[in-house]
């Protein structure tokens, strides 16, 4: 299926059946429209769009299902669940809940994609003309692949503009200062680096010794036939493409196989800095981390030979106050406001709390709806009762529980998984049948989402893989669950679709699949990403210090500051190389010299504290909830696998400082 407009993917249709028509028997899902159905009364179905394009509002029977041999199978009771889930919906959603309201945005003018992509990943400044180092230290981190899309896409704008006469565009060749009449960008070398920092003289990545913590293994089934695979982190998606997936992995309709094992199982390796998770760094390298992945996103494509659009949609306005149709960022906003730091909004962690203590072993639980009028009445209590802390939550059925909380996620104002790339990875998904290529693509695009929508995925995923570990008790394996999901995830208020999208709907169960299953994967950040932040904030440090050279008052200054550190009686005492001086505030000895060696890790400094401190005051944070941080130097806020080299990371970042202290939560 080829995306064309993006902007008019919907969800309208609803399937009215009776579960018993669907032929029990394992066939391919082939879309089977017959022209004799009359179409569905559009003042019957609610009012919902879908990112997807999942179904045809001209439908009012189930897909068909044809036998194909030739196919990969889906499952057709597993199909059955998908479409007694969209009735569901459909119940629930006629049950007179207030209408969200659709602001009108135009649809995008020749251009406009391409001017906003550049101020998406950070290059605004090749649009105004403005000269700011912020753009210029990125360029200078780009790999070959990375830098030829930017060059695309800055070509398309400044061809439209003129073409426009809108006003004079600044030659590519002006900005990135070559002469020739194809001008290319100076790349970062597409060597491989080291996981978290600057790749050495003459250093290639160094992989130590495997122990039973040395490797990220993703896999729900540990007794998995799967293929087991090896990914790595350590050069860019894009520039690891080497040749183009062939024709027969390129059809436009993607079969999937229901069963588990079908999926490969990954093994990331940790090398010397081991892995960093999205919560590891500071908030302003993240969005550094965001501008570089929609690049490698991008060039990701472009190495594959499939478009990348950005899905312009209509924006809706949320409720300012209230639980259920609000907007994430108010709600962790009012969140906060109680409880400072929290990352998840509160109703939305209490309805989790509430399922897994409970509902995990349900049968069915997620599948068997609750009562629509109970769960309506529920959330209307639900809305008044929760901030006075008076709502009783041993009064919900573990069915409307599991409501309550796919009715949370349908009724966000924006998704949960935001919309402007999620088409272009759906066709994706259906053109390229390679699961590490798709896995690579969804890893960026979740490394593209905001904070709150991030946090919230993440531990609405983890309560996922909680059910799926349960299967023996509730019936539920992951290809149950993930058709379950679909259709509440890929869901959101708006126009109609036509009926070319059925095939979306195991597509879009194929995606929920993959964000279970790989959910430790796609919440770690690609090691050749941070590399090329800390070489961003290296480019940015020298271009301080250049600037300041040519202030007079600054160079006063240092003159000053220097004549001081030549006094003998100011003088400090050295550091020897490899030495390292850890801070922990929060310890009853607040300071230690280290010294470094080749098998010196983070948890042995860790220990080391700890063993120091062991005999202090019980008032000390406990052990196991201190983390080793890498501040300042060339990146803002690090924190540090417990299995990273301390030696390597040292001499990635000379200049920063160790400091021990809890990591949030």
């Amino acid at each position: 299926m080829e995306i064309k407009d993006s902007g008019s993917v919907v969800l309208t249709a609803y399937h009215s059946y009776t579960p018993s028509r669907i032929p029990i028997i394992e066939q391919s899902f082939v879309p089977d429209i017959s022209s004799s159905h009359s179409p569905i009364s559009r003042k019957s179905l609610p009012q919902c769009r879908r990112i997807n394009r999942m179904l045809s509002n001209e439908s009012l029977h189930p897909p068909m299902f044809s036998r194909s041999n030739s196919q990969a199978s889906v499952d057709s009771t597993s199909m059955e669940d998908f479409w007694c889930e969209v009735e569901s919906i459909k119940e629930n959603s006629e049950q007179g809940q207030e209408e969200q309201t659709l602001l009108e945005v135009k649809p995008a003018d020749e251009g406009e994609l391409e001017a906003e992509w550049l101020q998406d990943v950070g290059l605004s400044t090749l649009i105004s003309g403005a000269e700011e180092e912020d753009g210029q230290a990125l360029l200078s981190t780009l790999t070959r692949t990375q830098a030829a899309a930017v060059q695309r896409r800055y070509n398309t704008y400044t061809q439209t503009m003129r073409k426009k006469n809108k006003h004079t565009v600044r030659d590519v060749r002006d900005i990135f200062g070559v002469n020739d009449s194809s001008p290319t960008f100076e790349t970062a070398p597409a060597s491989p680096v080291p996981s978290n920092g600057i790749q050495l003289p003459g250093q290639k990545p160094v992989w130590k010794s495997v122990s039973s913590n040395s490797c990220l293994d993703c896999g729900l089934d540990k007794d998995s036939p799967s293929v087991t695979e090896e990914l790595s982190y350590e050069v860019s998606f894009s520039e690891s493409i080497t040749v183009l997936p062939k024709n027969r992995d390129r059809q436009k309709n993607q079969r999937f196989k229901k069963d588990d094992s079908a999926l490969p199982k990954f093994i990331v390796r940790k090398s010397q800095f081991g892995l960093t998770e999205v919560g590891d760094l500071s908030l302003e390298d993240m969005k550094k981390i965001r501008n570089l992945s929609l690049i490698e996103l991008t060039a990701f494509y472009d190495a594959l030979g499939i478009e990348l659009k950005r899905n312009r949609t209509e924006r809706i306005k949320g409720r300012e106050n209230g639980l259920f149709g609000v907007p994430l960022a108010i709600l962790l906003e009012n969140d906060q406001k109680k409880v400072p730091g929290i990352k998840v909004p509160l109703i939305f962690q209490k309805l989790l709390l509430k399922l897994e203590e409970t509902g995990l072993e349900t049968e069915g639980i997620l599948r068997v709806p609750g009562s629509a009028s109970r769960v309506k009445n529920l959330r209307q209590e639900i809305e008044i009762k929760f901030h006075e802390d008076t709502f009783d939550w041993d009064q919900v059925r573990n069915n409307d529980a599991a409501g309550l909380l796919k009715m949370f996620i349908r009724e966000l104002p924006s998704p949960l998984f935001t919309v402007e790339y999620l088409p272009a990875f759906i066709t994706l998904v259906e053109k390229v049948s390679k699961v590490k290529l798709q896995l690579q693509a969804l890893h960026l695009l979740i490394m593209l989402l905001p904070d709150a929508n991030r946090d919230t995925a993440k531990a609405f995923l983890q309560f996922l893989k909680k059910i799926v570990a349960h299967e023996g008790k509730n019936k539920m394996n992951l290809w149950n669950v993930s058709m379950i999901v679909a259709p509440n995830v890929f869901i959101y208020k708006g126009k109609h679709a036509n009926q070319e999208e059925m095939q979306a709907a195991a597509t879009t169960a194929h995606i929920v699949r993959l964000l279970i299953k790989y959910q430790d994967i796609l919440w770690t950040v690609p090691s050749f990403l941070i590399s090329q932040v800390r070489k961003m904030n290296e480019a940015t440090m020298n271009n301080t210090k250049r600037q300041m050279m040519f202030d007079k008052g600054v160079r006063r200054l240092l003159r000053r500051k220097t004549m001081e550190r030549e006094r003998p009686e100011r003088s400090e005492t050295h550091i020897p190389e490899g030495v390292i001086r850890v801070y922990a505030p929060l310890h009853s000895k607040v300071s230690m010299a280290i010294q470094l060696n080749s098998q010196t890790k983070a948890r042995d400094i860790l220990a080391r504290f700890h063993c120091e401190n062991s005999h202090a005051s019980s008032k000390n944070t406990k052990i196991q909830i201190q983390r080793l941080y890498e501040i300042g130097g060339n990146i803002g806020l690090h924190c540090l696998d417990p299995d990273a080299y301390m030696l390597d990371v040292y001499r990635a970042n000379p200049q920063a400082e160790w400091v021990i202290k809890p990591k949030s939560s």
